[in-house]
């Protein structure tokens, strides 16, 4: 009998090598938590479609001119793409879960394109299936796969540039705590051990474990953004999974 496998990419540095490898029996976790994933994961709470992400500005303009009722969604540098950078029109709505609200997104399709999140997903595109993760929707997710029990499971963290995001790096840890049992006894990756060990130190105020994180310091610093912080560290406010479907698009789980 083949031992379960448990893996944490803590980077996106480890993209291209995990692009590389034979996906096809792993289930993928991806967390983007400030902000990308959390924004996903708000929006189909609020009543979304689904949101389709891609890599770049240019194919978000392209599927808007096809269809001119999906929702152009995203960031760069952390802020609302502009008519600066399509070249033609600004887009509907930044990277704020806070911007997701239902009287905006009820019904509707959107496409994200983030610095990171949509890159993370990008890197798992060969696995046999790719979950959409937060702090949000974090039990539904793990209960989800204990259910299922997957033999190898990577949980992927988005970071920052090409380095590790500490928001990320927690929310991959809360994920190994809750799932540990199915695989202790089996290939567990340092990373993962890593992470499982650093959520306990910071689990009692998330919030505050923001101010020594890269992404938490540039929000905080910013009013208009500030509140997204306090949003994105709330556990368990959200009671499905979602999924990476195969056409490209991420849609909530029942």
């Amino acid at each position: 009998m083949t031992q379960p496998k448990l893996e944490v990419v803590l980077s996106p540095a480890e993209f291209a090598a995990l692009n590389q490898r034979d996906l096809s029996q792993a289930v993928c976790v991806v967390f983007d938590i400030l902000r990308a994933t959390t924004s996903m994961i708000t929006a189909l709470a609020n009543g979304a479609e689904a949101i389709i992400p891609v890599a770049e500005i240019p194919e978000a303009v392209a599927l808007r001119q096809k269809n001119p009722n999906l929702l152009l969604a995203g960031e760069r540098e952390g802020l609302r793409i502009r008519a600066d950078l399509t070249g033609s029109i600004d887009f509907d709505l930044g990277n704020s879960p806070r911007e997701f609200t239902a009287e905006k997104v009820s019904g509707r399709t959107i496409v994200m394109t983030t610095t990171n999140g949509t890159r993370a997903l990008r890197a798992c595109a060969g696995a046999r299936m790719i979950l959409v993760s937060s702090f949000l929707n974090l039990r539904a997710t793990t209960n989800w796969l204990l259910e299922r029990k997957p033999p190898h499971l990577i949980l992927v963290c988005s970071g920052t540039h090409e380095e590790p995001a500490l928001e990320d790096i927690l929310a991959a840890g809360a994920m190994c705590e809750k799932i540990w049992s199915n695989y202790a006894g089996g290939q567990v990756s340092d990373a993962a051990e890593l992470a499982r060990r650093i959520y306990p130190l910071m689990q009692n105020d998330l919030v505050d474990a923001m101010k020594s994180s890269r992404n938490g310091r540039r929000l905080l610093a910013n009013p208009e953004l500030r509140e997204d912080v306090r949003l994105c560290m709330q556990r368990e406010t959200i009671p499905f999974a979602a999924m990476l479907m195969p056409g490209g698009a991420v849609r909530k789980l029942d």
